[in-house]
């Protein structure tokens, strides 16, 4: 049985139509959704949240203006999401404190709007492969952005698993982190973007989860799951896979 704490980030299952989604998100036995911000546009998307009692725990959204945000953060708001999590945009010839001063007058005065509206905005952090849509590539900088913002932080932990003071890092996070994306990654594989299902790679994830849970962390956990290797097992095999692996550690550590 799938934890109640999961989710399946729609990322995953790219491309899909809604009713397909709708098929998937049944089938894996997820209560949590985590989505793109352009299926908010959906008009059968309330329906199908409020009909099954989904939580939208998560939406994603690529930063390009303050009015974008602000009509994401309304279209959020109107399903109950609880985060609105972003990419900053790209920083072109400017330097990275430039960019990050940029961004921070343009999104600090969407923050109170959000929290009006019920919804927390986050950043997460990505790799530098990334740089054209992003600022924020490793915990310690999208910590230090959050700070200077006032934003929460969305933990992907495929992107800083192999960071230098991880443990210090992400206490140093916990306080501001309202989500936690999870995947694993085999030793050796370039095959971009070379995420592959928890248990199957070489990352920590049972530790980690037994060290932020005993922290206090109370949100869910969001299972990316893209590239080769996920396409090779098939998108919805391997999500199946994931939630049984995930929920099983999650069970082991509540027990």
């Amino acid at each position: 049985m799938t934890d109640e704490r999961l989710s399946v980030h729609s990322v995953t299952f790219y491309g899909a139509p809604l009713g397909e989604l709708a098929e998937h998100w049944r089938a894996l036995g997820v209560r949590r959704l985590s989505l793109i911000d352009s299926q908010l546009s959906e008009p059968e998307l309330p329906k199908v949240v409020a009909g099954v009692g989904y939580s939208v725990e998560t939406v994603y959204h690529l930063f390009s203006s303050r009015d974008s945000l602000l009509r994401v953060i309304d279209a959020a708001g109107a399903v109950d999401a609880r985060v609105v999590y972003m990419l900053t945009g790209g920083r072109g010839d400017l330097t990275w404190e430039q960019a990050a001063d940029r961004f921070s007058e343009a999104v600090t005065p969407c923050v109170q709007v959000a929290e009006q509206a019920g919804v927390t905005l986050a950043i997460e952090n990505a790799s530098s492969l990334y740089a054209d849509i992003h600022i924020a590539h490793t915990l310690r900088d999208t910590i230090t952005l959050a700070e200077a913002t006032g934003l929460g932080i969305c933990i992907d932990l495929f992107h800083c698993w192999a960071e230098a003071g991880l443990t210090a890092l992400v206490q140093r996070a916990l306080p501001r982190t309202v989500a936690i994306q999870l995947s694993d990654y085999v030793l050796g594989d370039r095959a971009l973007p070379a995420r592959a299902v928890p248990g199957d790679g070489a990352i920590p994830i049972a530790p980690f989860l037994a060290s932020i849970l005993e922290s206090g962390y109370a949100h869910g956990f969001d299972l990316e799951l893209i590239g080769p290797r996920i396409e090779r097992e098939g998108r919805l095999a391997a999500a199946r896979r994931a939630c049984d692996v995930v929920s099983t550690m999650l069970e082991d550590l509540d027990s």
